[in-house]
C-alpha cells in the first residue's frame, strides 16, 4: 500500500468534519464510513465496533445494544429520524446500554453473526437490524425495525429497552442462557464440513435439480423467480446460461435459456432500468419490473453487466450488448472515483425538486406528466394528429396525467401522481401508432431521454455512499473485463485496468500481505483518532481473485495471474477450513466473531465460496498446481448435503460443480501479443459463452509467468502464423490458424455455443 492509498483511505468521507453546529457530536464523528456519519450528531452515545465500547460494557456490566445498517437503506433512515434523534429515547439508550453502530457493508462479519441469530430468534431478517448482547458479545434478544412507540400490536423501541433494562435486573440469568441455548443450536446448524474421503456429488443430478427448482419459481409473463418484491439474481440467470450450454440440444436446455432471455429482456424494458440514467435499481416493488426500490447497488451494476454481455455471446442480440453497456455508462459517470475505484452506493432517497425538509424514495428519479410536456413541447412534422414529442414519449414509456404507480405498488403513497418511465410499446408499434418511421422514433425518444438528464441534474441529487470496497471492486472489475473482451473495447478495458491498479495502491497492504476491506474519497479534511483500517473478508479476497482471473483473459498481460495467485494463498492462509473444508467467512482467530460461518447461499451476492470454487479450478490451470485442483474439489464436498437438497440457494456453486465435471479447455494462442492474426484468434474465443475454459496467450516470453508455470507452453509453437491449440482432458486437438476454423473447434461436440 503506497503513501498515496494512506490519504485516501483515511480521508473522513463526503459527509464533512464535525459543525459546532450541532446540538449533539458523538464518537461516530470520527468513522470514515458514510452510514456510521450519518449517524454522527444522534443524541445517542454511540461507539464503533471496538475494543473501547467492549471495555466499558464489561467494566460497567451493561448490555450492548448493537444497531447495523448501511447508508443507503431506506428503513435505517426512518428509524434514524424516529428513534436515534429522538431526545428521549436517545437518554434511554445512553444512559443503560452501550450502544454500538456497525456499517455491515464495513463489517459483514459481525453483521452474519448477529443477522443468523435474529434469523432463527424471530423467523425473519434484514436492516436496520437491532440486537442486544452481553457484556462479552452474546446475543440475547434481537430483531430488526422498531418504531419510536408503541404502534398497534407492534411494541416500540421505547417499549422494548424499558422492557430489557427490567429484564437485565431482575431475570438475568434466565435471559443469558436462552440466548446461549440459541448460540449452541446455531453453532451445530452452521457447521458446513466434508467427512474424510467424501468426494464433491455428481453434478448432472445437481444441475438438473437446480434447474428443476428454478423452473418451478419461474414466473412466466414477465420473468424473474417470484412475484412481488422481484430481484434481479444474476447468480439464477448465470447458471441457466451454463445449464443450457451442456444441454442445449434438450427441451430443458431450451427452457433454461428462454428463462434467462425473457427475464433479461424484461428487466431492461422495466422501470427497474433507469431510463434516463441508466444502471438498474435495486429491486421491483411489483412482479411486472414497473416500480423499483430506487436505490442503486454497484454489485448489482457489476452482476447484471456480466450476465447482459453473455446473453449477447449466447443470442447474439445486440440489444443485451447495449443494455451492457449502458450500466458500464452509469457506472462510469457516478460510481466512480478519480483514483480508479467504484463507489458503493446510491440512496433510494432524496428531497423532491418541489423542496420540503423531508426525502422521498425516488424523487430523483420519477416524472409527472406536465413535466414531461413542459420539457418536450414541440409538434412532431408528418406525425398523426398533430402529436408532440410529448405525446410520442408518454405513449412509449407510458406516463400518464394522473400518474402510472398506484397504491399497490406505492403503500405509502410517497409516489402518487407520479410516473416510472416503463417501455409499453415497441419502437416499431410506437412508430405505427403515430405514422412516422422507426428512425424518427428513436430519435426523439433519445432527444427526450437527453432533456430530461439534464433536467434531473438540476435536482437535489440522492445521497452517495462513497464507500469503496474490495470486494464489490473486484466483482466490478469483472464487468469491465468481461464486457471490454467481449465487445473488444479498449476504453472499457482501460477503465478495468485502472481499477485493478487502484485495488493494488489502495486496497492492498504490500507490507503486511493483506487486502483492506474499504476506503473513502479522499478530501482535504483532517479528522483525529481516525480508525484504523479494517483488514479483508474472505469475499474481499475471492472476488477480486476473480476480477483479476476476468482481466487477464480479456487483457492477456500476466502481472494479473501473478497477483491472483499471489492472493490466493494468502486466502487459503487466512480462511481455509484444514479440518472440514471450505472457507470462513472471516478470520477464525477474531475473538470477536464467536460463530465461524461459511456462505451458503448466493443471493445479492455469489457466496465467496462458490466463487472461490471457480477460482481455485481456473488457477489450477493456470499455474500447474495439483493442490488447488484438489482444494475445489474439497470445498464442494464440504457444501454436498447442500447442494444436493436445495441447489437453488447455490446457483453459483453449481456453476463450479459443472466446471469440475467437464473439465476446462485449455485455448492457447500462439502469437505475437499485438498482431492482426493474433487479435482475429482471440476476438473468435471471445465472441462465444465458453463457461468451461481458460483462455492463454504464448507470446514466447519463456522467462515470463505462465511459461515458467507451465514449461508444457514451451512445446507449442507458431504455424506460420498467429496459432490457437485447444486441449482438454490432457488431449490436445490439431493446431488451427483460420479463426473460423477455431470456431467450429470450440463448437465441436455441441456443448458449448452460441448463435450469431
Amino acid at each position: 500500500m503506497s503513501s498515496s492509498s494512506a490519504s485516501l483511505s483515511m480521508a473522513s468521507g463526503s459527509e464533512g468534519p464535525p459543525s459546532t453546529s450541532h446540538k449533539h457530536t458523538n464518537r461516530l464523528a470520527k468513522e470514515r464510513s458514510p452510514y456510521l456519519l450519518q449517524h454522527a450528531h444522534n443524541p445517542v452515545d454511540w461507539y464503533p465496533w471496538g475494543q473501547d465500547a467492549f471495555d466499558k460494557a464489561k467494566s460497567e456490566d451493561k448490555p450492548i445494544f448493537l444497531s447495523v445498517g448501511y447508508s443507503t437503506c431506506h428503513w435505517c433512515h426512518v428509524m434514524e429520524r424516529e428513534s436515534f434523534e429522538d431526545e428521549e429515547i436517545g437518554k434511554l439508550l445512553s444512559e443503560n446500554f452501550v450502544c454500538i453502530k456497525v456499517d455491515r457493508e464495513e463489517r459483514p462479519d459481525v453483521d452474519k453473526v448477529y443477522m443468523t441469530f435474529v434469523q432463527a430468534t424471530s423467523g425473519g431478517g434484514g436492516w436496520p437490524m437491532s440486537v442486544w448482547l452481553t457484556p462479552d458479545l452474546r446475543p440475547f434478544i434481537g430483531g430488526t425495525y422498531f418504531p419510536p412507540r408503541d404502534h398497534g400490536r407492534r411494541p416500540g423501541l421505547q417499549t422494548v429497552l424499558t422492557r430489557i433494562m427490567e429484564q437485565w435486573q431482575n431475570n438475568r440469568p434466565a435471559l443469558e442462557a436462552s440466548g446461549e441455548r440459541v448460540l449452541e443450536a446455531l453453532k451445530k446448524g452452521t457447521a458446513i464440513v466434508a467427512n474424510p474421503g467424501e468426494s464433491p456429488p455428481l453434478a448432472p443430478d445437481v444441475a438438473n435439480r437446480c434447474f428443476q427448482q428454478l423452473a418451478h419459481s419461474y414466473e412466466e409473463e414477465y420473468g424473474g423467480f417470484r412475484d412481488a418484491p422481484k430481484f434481479p439474481t444474476p447468480v439464477n440467470l448465470m447458471f441457466l446460461m451454463s445449464y443450457w450450454s451442456v444441454s442445449r440440444s434438450t427441451s430443458e436446455g431450451v427452457e433454461a435459456l428462454q428463462m434467462t432471455l425473457h427475464t433479461l429482456r424484461m428487466m431492461a424494458l422495466g422501470g427497474i432500468h433507469d431510463h434516463v440514467a441508466q444502471g438498474f435499481h435495486r429491486y421491483s416493488t411489483d412482479s411486472s419490473w414497473h416500480v423499483p426500490h430506487f436505490e442503486k447497488m454497484l454489485y448489482d451494476q457489476a452482476q447484471l453487466a456480466v450476465a447482459y454481455i453473455t446473453a449477447f455471446q449466447v443470442s447474439g442480440e445486440l440489444v443485451f450488448a447495449d443494455v451492457a453497456r449502458d450500466i458500464l455508462l452509469y457506472v462510469s459517470r457516478d460510481l466512480s472515483d478519480k483514483s480508479g475505484g467504484f463507489y458503493s452506493a446510491e440512496d433510494a432517497d432524496s428531497v423532491p425538486a418541489s423542496g420540503g425538509p423531508e426525502k422521498r424514495e425516488g424523487a430523483f428519479c420519477v416524472w409527472t406528466a406536465s413535466e414531461v410536456r413542459e420539457l418536450l413541447p414541440d409538434t412532431v412534422q408528418g406525425a398523426t394528429g398533430g402529436a408532440t414529442q410529448a405525446d410520442i414519449f408518454m405513449h412509449h414509456y407510458g406516463v400518464k396525467e394522473q400518474g402510472n404507480v398506484d397504491l399497490e405498488q406505492d403503500p405509502h403513497g410517497e409516489l402518487q401522481g407520479q410516473n416510472v418511465l416503463i417501455v409499453r410499446y415497441s419502437v416499431e408499434l410506437t412508430a405505427a401508432r403515430f405514422g412516422i418511421s422507426v428512425e424518427k422514433v428513436n430519435e426523439l425518444l433519445a432527444s427526450a431521454r437527453a432533456k430530461m438528464a439534464e433536467v434531473r441534474k438540476s435536482r437535489p441529487r440522492p445521497h452517495l455512499d462513497t464507500k469503496m470496497l474490495a470486494s464489490w471492486n473486484g466483482l466490478m472489475l469483472s464487468g469491465f473485463a468481461r464486457v471490454g473482451g467481449v465487445l473488444g473495447d479498449k476504453a472499457l478495458l482501460e477503465r478495468a485496468v485502472e481499477a485493478a491498479n487502484f485495488l493494488k495502491e489502495h486496497l492492498w497492504d504490500a507490507e503486511r500481505q493483506t487486502i483492506l476491506r474499504s476506503c473513502y474519497r479522499g478530501d482535504e479534511m483532517e479528522v483525529e483518532q481516525i480508525s484504523p483500517p479494517i483488514s479483508g473478508f474472505l469475499d474481499d479476497y475471492a472476488f477480486v481473485v476473480c476480477g483479476l482471473l476476468d482481466l487477464y483473459e480479456a487483457t492477456l498481460q500476466t502481472e494479473w495471474l501473478q497477483w491472483a495467485e499471489e492472493l490466493q494463498l494468502r486466502q487459503d492462509l487466512l480462511f481455509w477450513d484444514v479440518q472440514g473444508g471450505g472457507y470462513f467467512c472471516s478470520d477464525p482467530s477474531d475473538t470477536t466473531v464467536f460463530l465461524q460461518l461459511k456462505e451458503d447461499q448466493d443471493g445479492a451476492e455469489p457466496s465467496a465460496n462458490s466463487v472461490s470454487a471457480s477460482n481455485l479450478l481456473r488457477l489450477s490451470h493456470y499455474t500447474g498446481r495439483q493442490d488447488w485442483l484438489q482444494r475445489s474439489q474439497q470445498l464442494l464436498a464440504a457444501f454436498s448435503d447442500r447442494l444436493t437438497r436445495v441447489p437453488i440457494a447455490l446457483p453459483d456453486m453449481v456453476r463450479g460443480l459443472m466446471a469440475q465435471h467437464y473439465t476446462l479447455k485449455q485455448i492457447v494462442i500462439c502469437g505475437q501479443r499485438d498482431a492482426p492474426d493474433t487479435a482475429s484468434l482471440l476476438a473468435t474465443v471471445n465472441s462465444l459463452f465458453l463457461p468451461h475454459k481458460v483462455l492463454m496467450l504464448a507470446d514466447g516470453d519463456t522467462e515470463g509467468f505462465l511459461y515458467q508455470r507451465l514449461p508444457v507452453l514451451s512445446s507449442l509453437s507458431q504455424q506460420g502464423a498467429a496459432t490457437a491449440y485447444v486441449c482438454q482432458d490432457f488431449t490436445c486437438a490439431l493446431p488451427v490458424t483460420d479463426p473460423e476454423e477455431l470456431r467450429r473447434l470450440l463448437l465441436d461436440g455441441g456443448t458449448e455455443t452460441q448463435t450469431q
